[in-house]
């Protein structure tokens, strides 16, 4: 199990537009996108540094805030 609690995730309406942006997805759910993406990861590919989680994926890092569970942004490595 993902040390993230997936069902709590969500973002906000600019990190929508950002998140699809960065990524470029193609999706509407970027937020049901990113629960998968989470799930997918093992847990050594997710990282705690100060008040976020960065989960590092198949050519993308989410970095999402430990306190409240939002998606802040995402990129390409």
């Amino acid at each position: 199990m993902s040390k993230i609690d997936i069902r709590k995730l969500h973002t906000t309406e600019m990190g929508v537009v950002r998140i699809k942006r960065n990524l470029g997805l193609d999706t509407d759910d970027v937020v049901a996108w990113c629960k998968q993406a989470v799930d997918r990861t093992d847990n050594k590919s997710i990282i705690k540094k100060g008040k976020n989680w960065y989960v590092h994926g198949d050519g993308y890092v989410l970095t999402i805030n430990v306190n409240s569970n939002t998606i802040i942004t995402a990129h390409k490595v």
